[in-house]
């Protein structure tokens, strides 16, 4: 390939190293001239100026064969999808045309393009993916499974690219997302491998000293643990090989990460975690022979170690959604030390290593997996979501989740999330069913609704016809499918409440013939508290509101108002209109506060934890109940939530100006006990003009005094004013906010 200005010494001699290993890896998927019309592409697309680099200053011709090479090598993927990533950002800058490719390359290729294109446009203006995307993203991600597996071997390839990078702000924002949503989804795929490490490179960005010392710690008690899974391999060995079974076996440390979980979970430090490593039998079994011989290793090795009945993880019989296929076996070792023995074939290991492509490989062996179905639940339940934050939360939820298997009285067999209901169970064979659903019988005995389910339970659902779906139902279901459904299924209801109350009321307007004015009765509802008309018309079908008494207000509204229009003609222009500017400003005084892009009149709530007033830097937080709730950005929470769920955060800002509204606000006073200090403390409290004072709490010990006062302020220009002033009192050390 030419060499460009494109190009800097050092990407010059790494483009012709991951061009020779692209090609050793794709040879044999790659058709003729492939290799040739990609070549000549490139060297054009550099000829025109190339393609700009990313936020990390990363060469996006290099960063697009690192990724084909992770796709080809460590998922096993082949030609469309190599082809896909090398062409995919000329594509979108517009160099060649989606159809051009379609003609030299096929339909295959095109398509993998066009969903690259549509995520890399949801990524142009930032790092990550912000809240308002994430339905889309999802949506991409739901349309072709090979666009997700890329856009995970791309994400794996930018966590190992910027470990050097200057732009830490963007690497933190990687990491997270890396974490949150890209480790997740590698997991549900089977991509176990590429999982940890997203995990481990995300906890050595974000956590740098708690990953260096699990790792130095793993690095010195590295011989120790070499040693004991030597002796503990070495008699396994030999009673294997007695059996005439072909094999290999490796021990494997857990990743840096899910050690650092465990610590967390078990609130101990390194030395408390036991299970450090797992041991691996890998069989070289001919297909037909596979679980009796995994099996037969099972009993050897339960021979000669006393097993964890309740350990055992049998994935053989029933394999995961994703295929993955393995005996897990936990057995007391020497020096009465738990080890974890997997258990399991070639074919299974590369299914392990490599996940979903690998299967792909061998599904004329073993039937298709249960991802097309998950892939069709995430559109229903995308397309149905009353929320970006609500679906990413269900998404969320459905990607950890282990499996259960469960048995129609007929002998069907159903895999459903762990955790998940009799209701969850009736939703999945059928809507219908969900909806009729008021009980099942689980392995003969009567259960409730709300009855979870474990493997191998055998579960007839009973139905009545006089049953519907409730609201408490979405209190304890699981899956995205029932949740979906449920939620449908209550608005359908919802509508056809308000549908026959709006009727009803206006029916009543005509039979004691009051003329029905719109308007008003949509001022009466929001005067008499309610949220939304929906809510309005429901109180009437439920008949928590009275029609009689609704229609005698919104006569006597009518009446008001038409007083107040009488007195108004009598009015001059002039005035009218200034009437009408001072209510539009009142109005809009009352909204200090922008959430998001310039949205007002939005529900809020003060966060308790960090107490913001007008004038702090702020954002806002999405809770699970669909409220925002406001926090300070130097909020000691902010740092966990904007790690765990940034696709919750949406921005807010106070706009115009304090209205005089009042905050509380905590302070606290360090310093030596003077006499009078708490006198002059308050002191200058009291001098101060809209500034209350609360509540004061004070305790001395050995000379030095701590306070803790509770004053109400209007906004942080005057907070800052009364803190400076607190901090010239004789004796005062250090006043702090709360």
């Amino acid at each position: 390939m030419e060499e460009t200005a494109f190009f800097n010494s050092d990407e010059k001699e790494l483009l012709f190293t991951l061009y020779k290993k692209l090609l050793r890896l794709s040879k044999d998927t790659l058709q003729k001239d492939d290799c040739r019309k990609i070549k000549s592409h490139l060297i054009k697309v550099m000829k025109n100026g190339g393609i700009p680099r990313n936020a990390f200053g990363m060469n996006p011709i290099i960063k697009d064969m690192q990724t084909a090479v992770i796709v080809a090598e460590e998922i096993g993927m082949r030609r469309a999808s190599i082809l896909g990533i090398m062409l995919h950002e000329s594509v979108k800058y517009n160099l060649c045309t989606l159809d051009e490719v379609k003609n030299e390359y096929g339909e295959d290729v095109a398509g993998i393009i066009k969903g690259l294109v549509k995520i890399n446009e949801l990524y142009a203006k930032s790092p990550t993916i912000e809240s308002e995307n994430f339905r889309n993203l999802l949506l991409s991600f739901a349309e072709d499974m090979r666009v997700i597996l890329i856009i995970i071997a791309d994400r794996v390839n930018l966590m190992r690219q910027i470990k050097d990078s200057e732009n830490d702000e963007a690497r933190i924002m990687v990491s997270n997302e890396a974490a949150y949503l890209y480790a997740p989804l590698a997991h549900k795929l089977g991509l176990y491998k590429l999982k940890s490490e997203l995990e481990d490179l995300s906890l050595k960005y974000t956590q740098h000293d708690i990953y260096y010392h699990i790792k130095d710690k793993l690095n010195a008690t590295k011989q120790a643990r070499d040693r004991y899974i030597d002796a503990f391999i070495e008699p396994i060995k030999k009673k294997l090989e007695e059996a005439g079974l072909k094999f290999h076996m490796k021990g494997r440390t857990k990743s840096i990460h899910s050690i650092y979980q465990k610590m967390k979970k078990q609130g101990c430090p390194f030395e408390g975690v036991y299970d450090l490593f797992a041991i691996r039998i890998i069989l070289d079994s001919e297909l037909e022979k596979e679980k009796q011989e995994c099996w037969q290793a099972y009993s050897i090795v339960t021979d000669m170690y006393l097993p964890n009945p309740k350990r055992l993880r049998d994935w053989l019989s029933v394999p995961k959604s994703n295929g993955y296929e393995s005996l897990h076996i936990t057995v007391m070792g020497p020096e009465g030390k738990w080890v974890e023995v997997q258990i399991r074939t070639e074919r299974m290991d590369e299914i392990a290593e490599k996940g979903l492509a690998a299967h792909w490989r061998y599904k004329g062996i073993k039937g298709e997996t249960g991802l097309d179905e998950w892939l069709n639940s995430i559109r229903e339940t995308l397309e149905n979501a009353d929320s970006d934050i609500e679906a990413m939360d269900q998404f969320k939820l459905d990607l950890y989740k282990d499996e259960v298997f469960v048995f129609t009285p007929k002998g069907d067999l159903y895999k459903l999330p762990q955790g998940a209901t009799v209701l969850d169970f009736a939703f999945t064979i059928h809507t219908n069913l969900g909806s009729k659903c008021i009980g099942a019988r689980v392995n003969g005995k009567n259960v409730q609704l709300k009855q979870v389910l474990n493997s191998g339970d055998q579960v007839e659902i009973m139905t009545s016809n006089t049953q519907a779906p409730k609201q408490d139902w979405l209190n304890f279901v699981t899956t995205s499918k029932a949740r979906t459904k449920i939620r449908q299924a209550l608005k359908e209801i919802a509508a056809r409440q308000t549908q026959f109350a709006k009727e009803t009321l206006e029916r009543k307007f005509k039979n004691k013939k009051i003329e029905y004015d719109e308007s008003i009765l949509m001022r009466l509802i929001k005067k008499m508290g309610f949220k939304s008309v929906t809510d309005f018309y429901k109180s009437i079908s439920d008949e928590s509101s009275d029609i009689n008494s609704i229609i005698d207000k919104y006569l006597e509204m009518q009446k008001r108002e038409t007083e107040q229009r009488e007195e108004v003609i009598y009015r001059s222009a002039e005035g009218y209109n200034l009437q009408q500017t001072a209510d539009t400003k009142d109005y809009f005084k009352d909204d200090v506060l922008v959430i998001d892009q310039n949205l007002k009149g939005i529900d809020f709530n003060l966060a308790k934890c960090c107490n913001p007033i007008y004038g702090d830097d702020v954002f806002g937080f999405v809770t699970i109940s669909g409220g925002i709730k406001i926090h300070r950005c130097d909020c000691p929470n902010a740092p966990e939530m904007k790690a765990r769920f940034p696709y919750r955060i949406v921005r807010a800002r106070w706009a115009g100006k304090s209205q005089g509204k009042q905050y509380p606000i905590t302070l606290r006073i360090v310093g030596h006990d003077d006499i009078g200090i708490v006198t002059n403390i308050t002191s200058i409290i009291n001098k101060e003009n809209n500034i209350l004072l609360r509540s004061i709490s004070v305790d001395s010990h050995d000379g030095l005094f701590s306070g803790m006062l509770t004053v109400m302020v209007d906004d942080i220009s005057k907070l800052e004013a009364l803190i400076k002033k607190l901090r010239t009192v004789k004796g005062v050390k250090q006043v702090n906010r709360g």
